[in-house]
């Protein structure tokens, strides 16, 4: 297996299904050697899968090696602190070094705002945000150690985030709160590393997968014939190219992916402004904000609004 990523190693995420799954398997290809973390939950997080008697890591891995090339499976907690140190261990223990960490892993847990219990706030804002901040942060003390070595890295940063943090969905307060954290903490956290040899980039990808059941449900089923353009295998091409040296340079990006689509995600910018140079009164800034909202692009609708 050799291709754009041949020597390099790679973590990912929630790996043993769906997107994360078909991340490993692209990298693998590529000629990477792949670490497969997925602690193998339910779609909600909770429980163990039963589906057989290796854990999906497990099973991802054996693909990986029965096609020749090189895995691990880690079972890991990417929220919690002390695993997720461990995870960024097994990848530098087992192969030597670390180039690339794709975060992915998560769960949903939906409903309206006005139904959510702060358990279910809680842990979608755990497995997401702090799912991706914990290895990250982990990942960088090591590469920064080794820059501080002279060995500066050629490392990557995939983070996932989404299109219901980029633009909100109804009944995911939880999960679009999340994934709006993970493009700002993208954005950060690729100012603050590339003095270390480190670029960090964002997906917002759309594809079919356990988590996607309920939305893509009219678009669930894979066409007879032709391109199937709601696969996760359509998502990881970008993301291993991400990966590679040949993405030098490209860093602090949000890129929106699915099917054979790719774009680049705008986000927040300053805007139109008016500046009258002293404290408004309340009573003035009615025609002045309508004056800037006439002025502005109109937002983009929220999912399912």
């Amino acid at each position: 297996m050799t291709g754009i990523v041949d020597g390099r190693v790679a973590v990912v995420t929630g790996a043993g299904r769906g997107i994360g799954r078909a991340h490993a398997l692209a990298f693998a290809t590529g000629g990477a050697a792949v670490v497969v973390n997925d602690i193998g939950v339910g779609l909600d997080g909770s429980g163990r899968d039963a589906t057989s008697a290796k854990g999906p890591a497990q099973q991802v891995v054996d693909e990986i090696v029965a096609a020749g090339g090189r895995a691990v499976a880690n079972t890991d907690d990417v929220a919690d602190w002390a695993g997720a140190r461990s995870l960024i261990d097994c990848a530098v223990d087992t192969f030597g070094r670390l180039d690339v960490l794709v975060n992915n892993a998560g769960f949903l847990r939906d409903r309206m705002l006005f139904t959510m219990g702060e358990a279910e706030w809680d842990a979608v804002i755990r497995v997401h945000l702090k799912g991706h901040f914990a290895p990250l942060r982990h990942a960088a003390e090591h590469w920064r150690a080794e820059a501080k070595a002279g060995r500066t890295p050629d490392a990557r940063v995939i983070n996932t985030s989404s299109g219901a943090g980029l633009l909100g969905s109804i009944g995911q307060g939880n999960y679009a709160a999340a994934k709006a954290g993970i493009a700002a903490l993208t954005v950060n956290a690729a100012a603050e590393l590339s003095r270390y040899g480190v670029t960090v980039n964002a997906i917002a990808p759309a594809a079919r997968t356990r988590m996607t059941e309920a939305t893509f449900a009219d678009d669930m089923a894979a066409p007879a014939t032709g391109f199937d353009a709601m696969a996760p295998e359509n998502v990881a091409p970008l993301v291993v190219w991400l990966g590679s040296a040949e993405s030098a340079g490209v860093t602090g990006r949000v890129f929106e992916v699915d099917g054979g689509r790719v774009s680049v995600a705008q986000g927040w910018r300053h805007g139109p402004v008016r500046d009258k140079g002293a404290r408004w009164d309340p009573a003035e800034l009615g025609p002045v904000v309508r004056e800037l909202l006439a002025e502005a692009p109109a937002p983009e609708p929220v999912y399912g609004a």
